[in-house]
This record gives C-alpha cells, structure tokens and sequence, in this order.
C-alpha cells in the first residue's frame, strides 16, 4: 500500500501542501481531545474530578471574602448521567466575570502571583464544565449572587472549543435563598465505584480545613463535617521571586523585562530578600565569575636587587630626576607594607604617587608612563621582564616561593619539600605565561592549572597528589587572589548574553541570602493539624510538625506533618497516608508522589513502627498526612494529583515527618514502659495479698495494708484518706524519683466540707462539694490536705496529672 507520506513526497510544493492543513488550536480544543490530562480520565475519577474542582474553587473564593466557608456537593442520579451540585456561601461573582470564570479556560486572577491558593491556573472548574458538556451535552448551569445585591445571576453556558469563549444560552437574574454565594449545577456521564476515593476526598479536605464545614450528600451515604474553628487562614500576601530558586531563562525573561539599568537595582527591585548589602554580596560574587580575581603576590623588598624603585626608575623617561626618583622611590617604599599585592592595587598605587609628584614637581605622568610604570612595577612584583630565558630556574623565582609556602600551608607532612617544590614550579610558569598580563583568572581557571601541575609532578616526580589535596591547593591560590574593583556590565549587557546571565544565576545561588517571606503562605500550623486529626480520628496519641519556609524555583514553600496513632484507627494492614498540596487532598497517583516516596524510604523501625524489610509504607494503627504550602506546588500533570521529585522538597518532607515520628517514638516507648510497670505491679497485686494473709496468720497481727507497701516498691505516688471523726486528711506521699504535680477532686455528698488547711477550694454542685486541690509534691516528700465534715459524708476521689500506673489510690 502507497502510503499518505510517499503520495506526498512524490509531488511538486509539499510544503506549501503541508501549509495548508497546519493550523492552531484553541486550549479548550486541546483538552478537549486531552481530558484525561486534568483528571477525566473515567466516568468514576470525572466525578470525583469535578467535585474536588468545584470544592477548591468554593474554599478559595470563601477564604479571599474572610468568609468562614460553608460548602454543600450533592450528587443525584439524573437517568443516564449524575447531576453535581456543588453550593458555597463565599462572595459571589460578578455578572461580567462569571461566564469566564466557568466557560473560559486558563483565566483566573492568580496565575502569576507569588502568593498560595488552591487553584492557580484557571483551569479547574472549566475543565468541568468541559468535561460535562462533552460527556452529557447539557450546558452547566450557575447561579451567583454577590453580597448586597437584590437578586441573584443564573446561567446556562458552555464552552466554544474552538475559540475557547463561553457560549451563554440563558442568562437572567432570579432569586435565591442565599444572601450571597455560588452554585453550579453539571450533568456528566459518570459513576460512583470511585465512591471511596469521594469520601477519602471530602473527608481529609474537612482535616486540613478545620475551619470549614463540608457537606456531602450522594445517592446512599449523607456526610457531614462541622468546622472545630472559626479561625480562618493567615491572609497571603504576593512577594517576589527569592534569587535561590530563579532558572536561567526566567531570569534572562526578568533582565530583559526590567526598568532598571544597574545590577544592584534589578536585584532590589525584582527580588524579594535583597537588599543593599545583600545586592553586593551577590555583585562581589559575579565579578569573581565574570573578571575572575587578581592574583596577589608578596612585592619585593626595597632592598633587594631586583627591587621596584630600579623598575620604575627604568620605566619613567624625560621627567626630571628628581620627580623620576621621589615617584619610584615612593611606590617602592608604599609596596613594603603590602603583604601582598595584585595589579589593579598596583595601578592605583601609581596613580596617586603619580598625581602627588605631579603637583609637587610640576610635570606631568600621563597615562603611556603611567602604564608603562604599572607594567615595570608588577614585572618585578612576579619576578619577570628580566631578560632571563623562560627556562632558567630564575623566572618567576617570585611566583614559585609564594606558591611553594601556600601549598606548604594545606599540604600533609606526608608530601616531602621537593614534591611541593616541584608542584610550584610547574605551577608558576602557568601563571606567568598566562595570556592575561594582570593574573586576572576564574577559580576554575586555577583549578585547571592545579591540575595540569599535579599530573605532572605525579608523572615525573613519583608523588600522589589526590584530590582532597589538589582542591585545597586551590582553595588556599583562590583566597590568596583579590577581588577585581571593575563594575559589573549593565543589565542589558548581561541579559543579551546567556553566559553572564547564566554567571549572574550563580552568584545569586552562591550569595547567603535569608529565607523568603511567609507573608504569602497560610500554613495550616501544627495545633490545627492536630485539631483535625483529632476531629476525624479517634487516636490514642496525635503529633504535628510545621517546617520553617524554604524556596524552590523562586517560590517559597513550607511543609507540614501530622501522625494519628491508635485508638480506633485501622490496625490492620499498610498506614494511610494522605498527602496535601495548598489544603487540597492529593486523590491519585499515590505512587507517583514524592511524598508517597519520601514515606516509603524513611526507616520507621526507627520510630518503633512495624515495616518489613525497612522500607515501603509502615504497617499497623497509623495515619501519616503530609501538607505542603506553596505559591507554585510542582505537580506532575495538569491534574495536580501527584507531587514532582524535587530535591529540596523531598528533603523538608522527610524532616517534617521525622520531627512528628520522634514524639511518636517517645510516646509508644513510654507506653510500653506503662505496660512492663503494669504487668509488674499486677503481679505484686497477686502476691501481696497472699503473702500479707499468710504474715498475719503467722504473727498474729492485725491485718496488713498492702496499699502503701505496694506504691513503695513501685515508687508510685500514694494518695491515702485517714478520718478521725469529723475530720477527714488526704495525703500525697511521693515515692516517685522526681516530683509529682497533682490535681484531686474529692467529691463529698452528705455533708458541707470545711477545709482546715491546703491551698484548696470548695465549689458546690447539685447537692454535692467539689474540694479541688493541686499541688506539687518533691520526690521523697509528702503533704496533707485536712479538712471537716459531718458523720453522714460520703466520698468520691479522682487524680489527674500522673499516668494510672504510677499511682496508688487509697481512699
């Protein structure tokens, strides 16, 4: 068979042929024949799709009006489809916003701000509104009523896929209940064998929005989630990209699109966390990639031979002998209170020396002599220009005994003087021999050198020079070099140029610069984690962690962790783990999560969990959440179920998870102690009794109170009732090894009690006394309470603030 490629290719003007069926498409035409990238991948996962959409959508809108949100989904069978019916109680839109908001893809207010919101893309709810035309060929169907307004706006619509605009069938105001709010309304083809995932998903969004309340009504199940708080989130705020998380070509798109002319004011202006001197630090940081630095060696002396005043002296012609002398003699004398010295330092020397003469004697050092000086003043800084022939051992002696004494310094005792030696030796002709005249190189560029001299020196020498060794060689030569005082090209320069650009995104990440402002997160914080989990979960204990803020891709981000352990949480089997992105459920591809990931790989054997093999998701009675808030999560796909693999944010996942098992660990081994003291003191329980009847049988002595004997073996604190009469004594005998903080209520019927003495107080009840004490007794220490009552009184004690098994009750 022909096929379609070799018809064409057989013919005159396939190009312009090809031409002609190429056209481009609309995003709504695009998703249209790609649904399954934002989730609508099956009638099940559609709806659930669609739900959490429209749910996202309802939460934002209330949280941006300070609206605590009350959020109502229902899910009807409708013939051959389901209706879903999502209502808030948030702000409302507008009559001109509210056709784009659900018939337009890719529009929205929050694309390009740096501040957190569960939908950023503007694609969520349209794409339901999409999904739904397409499956059941209805129109959605939304009503909106803003606060204050008489009546509400109703809407049938759908999207035009080839212009990507809503196509508005009815429009007309109505009533409705609701003083303000939204509703949409969708028929869609879909199911309900996701039914578990649709309650996962409305069940952990009311967790992480302890502050909302969530209702859930479908064919066979009605939920409902109260709010345990009023307290809405922190109100974000929009920041500026942090300089440590900026790529390459959004900071070339930043250098281009900016008003500013200099390096420091881009910085400022165009990044958040920058300031002055932050903007010169990053500077300081570029001119050593973009100039490189300035060697500096040790001058020499003026009175050796080879001295600099004999240099200049030579150097400066036709300008008197006594100006020729004082200018050399002067720059000579200044360069013996250098340690060391690089060229421009050099150069700025001769200059002011220069103009110093010039006033004093009266002629001029124009710039040919001043460079000729510079040039003759460094030749015999580095020991060369003599005349000598490069191969004598006499050139660059300078260079070779500075480079021996640095290389010395971070060198072992194991390398002898002559390995050094000849190290510097074939490392000073490197310098010397360079191009540049000024001994301007990049720390790569030294590194280089290093290199070349070490295999050399290991080849002809018979020494090792491994890598530790040649990387300190490098680091003690690039110390050792100035910083260069030339300004840094301008902004249009460096942005015209995708190697400075790219040596500018290098000082940036170099540069210490302080984390990135929260002001645009609102963290859920670990009290409130904690508040939801206890809200969904009967546990026996509950942690939480909140990370501080770190940044990736110019977007900073915080992470948070929360574990749920015992209680009526499911025993058998794999822990639940529930990730979070911005306070929305993460539904599907768990797998393919860096959370999920992130789990698997941390060792909770560690943590006194069951896990098999010591990697994988732990087994037995815990819940494991994951919250990360950002201004831009990195999701996998368009449809925002899985968390990329990025580095920096598995690294706070997995220290936000350890903070949080670390109590988990010392809660379970505290309650395994619980458990060994419990069994323990069963045992006596048993024991005692019958050897304290067997005592007494043998001594004859009244029966033996194995009460107080038991708490002193146990070290418990013993709370025993003495009444002697009218009067009644609670004692608190501490045989604890540190103190014990208590609170009794002894609860007295019959009778008024009258305390006599103790820091308590008395508070009557229906008939009943209520003698509340607290106290704190040291170890080895006892105290008393005492108080009177009449012969009629009855007693009920209880104690709080010790574990049931360290103490003993008699009373």
């Amino acid at each position: 068979m022909t096929s379609h490629q070799s018809q064409l290719g057989g013919s005159e003007g396939i190009a312009e042929e090809l031409a002609e069926s190429q056209r481009s498409i609309s995003i709504a035409e695009f998703f249209e024949k790609n649904k399954h990238m934002l989730g609508f991948d099956s009638g099940a996962r559609g709806l659930v799709t669609a739900v959490k959409e429209a749910v996202d959508n309802a939460l934002d809108a209330c949280e941006e009006a300070g609206i605590a949100p009350d959020v109502y989904v229902e899910i009807q069978e409708a013939g051959d489809y389901y209706r879903l019916i999502v209502e808030d109680n948030g702000p409302g839109i507008t009559k001109e916003q509210l056709p784009k908001v659900f018939g337009k893809l890719l529009y929205g207010s929050r694309f390009h701000k740096r501040e957190q919101n569960r939908g950023q893309q503007g694609i969520g709810i349209s794409a339901a509104v999409l999904y739904s035309q397409l499956t059941s060929g209805k129109p959605a169907k939304v009503t909106s009523r803003t606060q204050g307004s008489a009546d509400a706006e109703y809407f049938e619509l759908i999207i035009d896929t080839d212009t990507n605009e809503p196509e508005i069938d009815v429009e007309e105001t109505t009533s409705w209940e609701r003083p303000h709010g939204t509703r949409i309304e969708l028929e869609m083809e879909a199911n309900m064998r996701a039914r578990n995932q649709l309650h996962d998903y409305i069940k952990h969004t009311a967790v992480v929005n302890p502050h909302a309340r969530i209702e859930l009504r479908e064919p066979s199940e009605h939920m409902k989630y109260e709010r345990v708080t009023d307290q809405l989130p922190e109100e974000t705020e929009e920041i500026r990209p942090h300089p440590h998380g900026v790529e390459l070509g959004t900071l070339i798109k930043m250098l281009d699109a900016t008003d500013s002319y200099s390096v420091s004011g881009f910085l400022q202006g165009e990044f958040t966390r920058v300031g002055g001197k932050t903007a010169d630090s990053v500077i300081d940081n570029f001119r050593d990639r973009h100039y490189g630095r300035e060697m500096a060696w040790t001058p020499p002396k003026a009175h050796e031979d080879a001295d600099v005043a004999r240099a200049l002296d030579a150097a400066v012609a036709n300008k008197g002998a006594d100006a020729t002398a004082e200018f050399a003699d002067r720059v000579s004398d200044a360069l013996d209170g250098y340690e060391r010295v690089a060229h421009h330092e050099l150069a700025a020397l001769v200059d002011d020396v220069a103009d110093d003469v010039e006033e004093k004697h009266d002629t001029t050092f124009g710039s040919t002599v001043r460079e000729n000086a510079v040039e003759a003043g460094w030749n015999a800084v580095v020991g060369a220009g003599n005349g000598v022939d490069a191969a004598d051992d006499q050139e660059y002696e300078r260079l070779r005994a500075d480079l021996y004494g640095m290389i010395d310094e971070v060198t072992t005792t194991q390398k002898d003087d002559a390995t050094i030696q000849g190290l510097a030796d074939r490392l000073a002709p490197k310098f010397g021999d360079a191009e540049d005249h000024r001994h301007r190189f990049t720390r790569d560029e030294i590194r280089e050198f290093v290199r070349r001299a070490a295999d050399a020196t290991e080849e002809y020498d018979d020494a090792t020079f491994g890598e530790t060794a040649r990387e300190n060689v490098v680091e003690i030569i690039w110390e050792a070099a100035e910083r260069v005082p030339d300004e840094p090209p301008n902004v249009n320069e460096i942005g015209d140029d995708r190697d400075v650009s790219s040596q500018l995104m290098e000082a940036m990440r170099e540069t210490d610069i302080i984390s990135p402002p929260t002001d645009c997160l609102a963290p859920i914080n670990a009290e409130l984690i904690e508040e939801g989990l206890r809200k969904e979960y009967d546990a026996d204990f509950f942690a939480a962690s909140t990370r501080d803020a770190s940044v990736h891709g110019g977007d900073p981000f915080i992470v948070e962790a929360g574990l749920a352990y015992g209680g009526d949480v499911e025993a058998e089997g794999k822990a639940e783990v529930m990730r979070f992105a911005n306070r929305v459920p993460l539904v599907y591809q768990r797998g393919a999560c860096a959370t999920t990931d992130v789990v698997k790989n941390i060792n909770w054997r560690n943590y006194n969990l069951d896990q098999p093999g010591g990697s994988g998701i732990p087994n037995g009675p815990v819940v494991i959440m994951v919250h990360i808030a950002s201004t831009n999560v990195p999701f996998t796909s368009e449809s925002k179920d899985a968390v990329a693999n990025v580095p920096e944010l598995e690294s706070e996942i997995e220290l936000a998870m350890r903070e949080a098992a670390r109590e988990l660990k010392s809660f379970l081994k505290k309650r395994r102690s619980m458990q060994q003291r419990r069994e323990k003191q069963d045992k006596l329980a048993t024991i005692l009794p019958e050897m304290a009847e067997k005592l007494t049988q043998v001594t004859g002595s009244d029966e033996l109170d194995i009460d107080d004997t038991l708490a002193r073996i146990m070290n418990n604190v013993l709370v025993e009732r003495e009444r002697d009469g009218d009067t009644v004594r609670l004692t608190i005998e501490n045989n604890s090894d540190r103190a014990a903080d208590v609170e009794i209520t002894d609860i007295v019927a019959g009778s008024e009690p009258v305390l006599a003495n103790g820091d308590a107080s008395v508070v009557e009840m229906d008939g009943e006394w209520f003698v509340k004490w607290s106290t704190s007794v040291s170890s080895g220490d006892e105290t008393t309470l005492e108080y009177d009552v009449g012969d009629d009184a009855e007693f009920e004690i209880s104690v709080e603030g010790l574990e049931s098994e360290r103490l003993t009750i008699d009373a």
